[in-house]
């Protein structure tokens, strides 16, 4: 990673990190001077846990943090008062405060939350008369702080949808103009490279889904942008046919390679059409990004697939045709459009039979 993608991936995470460090120094606050608790550790601890510095879904978080500490602290309190502090009782503490988690949800962050605040108690926190309510209370306190952070010093939703979408759309576009140069030049190791380019486009389909997630939970939480939830109503539409065409490229890249090492007969429309295709897949990307109705990336894509032969060309290219055919759907499919008007707006198949010119597989 160049210093370039790591000055961008601060200013991604840059909220996230100012919202854990205003949140813990509110919450050591609120728990300390407020509850008058002398080392409501767990209020800062909490905060952290809650926010993160990644994507995911903080209003679950915040249930399974209280949730893991009170089960974590209710054990261990229970049980170090009656059998004491020790290395064998430490490991009892543990393994029943992790068991109890499991029994109650699957939760991860339960589970781990139980295990370490059972140790805490265990060793460094034997219990007192109201220990373990105090923390159960600074837990509480934390996690509260953490979602007032987020719904105070928020990220834009709209703008941490748009910079994660960003990866996939390009990364859907250059697989496209990558597989159309690997045919132009009849090479199978462009077409290769295209393909593990590809394959590597998952992460973005990841981190953009939980962008996606984020953002719609910072829209609900959050009173400053609750008004602006629409607008994301573009990428929301986008997310699942937008995952379905990049995994097409992939099949399509993996046939190219085939057909170019078999020598196959492709038809010569095909690498115009990928590349319009990637044309069109910037478009909607720009569209999206500017908050506009992706209407010219549809007629964009309506053409590409208007102009689409339904010749058949042998087993290899008639593949590659037909994966041309299931991204073109996905892309319409991610302006909105119906999956039944997508298909309809693509010519029938030529079912009379192969062309007789064609190389075959």
């Amino acid at each position: 990673m160049d210093v370039r993608e790591r000055l961008s991936r601060l200013r991604l995470m840059g909220p996230p990190i100012g919202q854990c460090a205003v949140g813990a120094a509110l919450a050591w606050l609120v728990a300390k001077d407020l509850l008058g608790h002398s080392r409501p550790f767990f209020a800062p601890i909490a905060v952290v846990v809650c926010i993160g510095v990644g994507l995911g879904q903080r209003l679950r978080r915040v249930v399974e943090l209280v949730v893991g500490v009170s089960l974590g602290v209710g054990v261990g309190d229970l049980l170090v008062s009656w059998i004491g502090s020790g290395a064998w009782q430490i490991a009892l503490v543990v393994a029943l405060a992790m068991v109890v988690a499991v029994v109650l949800d699957s939760g991860s962050l339960i589970v781990l939350q139980a295990g370490s605040s059972a140790v805490l108690v265990a060793t460094l926190l034997p219990p007192t008369g109201t220990g373990g309510i105090d923390r159960m209370l600074d837990a509480l306190v934390g996690g509260l702080m953490g979602l007032a952070a987020v719904a105070l010093l928020p990220a834009s939703p709209k703008a941490l949808a748009t910079r994660h979408a960003m990866g996939m759309f390009d990364a859907l576009a250059g697989a496209l103009r990558a597989i159309a140069e690997a045919i132009e030049k009849s090479d199978s190791a462009l077409a290769a490279e295209a393909l593990e380019a590809a394959r590597g486009s998952q992460t973005s389909v990841e981190e953009f889904k939980q962008a996606l997630e984020t953002s719609r939970e910072i829209a609900t939480i959050s009173p400053l942008y609750r008004h602006r939830r629409t607008r994301l109503g573009g990428y929301e539409k986008a997310a699942v046919p937008l995952d379905h065409a990049l995994r097409n490229s992939r099949v399509l890249a993996r046939r190219a390679i085939v057909a170019l090492d078999g020598s196959s007969g492709l038809p010569p429309w095909l690498p115009g059409t990928l590349r319009a295709l990637a044309d069109a897949t910037t478009l909607l990307r720009d569209d999206l990004a500017a908050g506009r109705s992706p209407e010219r990336a549809g007629a964009a894509i309506m053409a590409v697939a208007s102009r689409q032969s339904a010749e058949r060309w042998g087993f290899s290219a008639d593949v590659m045709i037909a994966q041309v055919r299931s991204i073109t759907v996905d892309l319409l499919q991610a302006t909105g459009t119906e999956r039944e008007e997508a298909v309809a707006a693509l010519p029938p198949l030529d079912v009379s039979g192969e062309r007789e010119s064609s190389g075959g597989t």
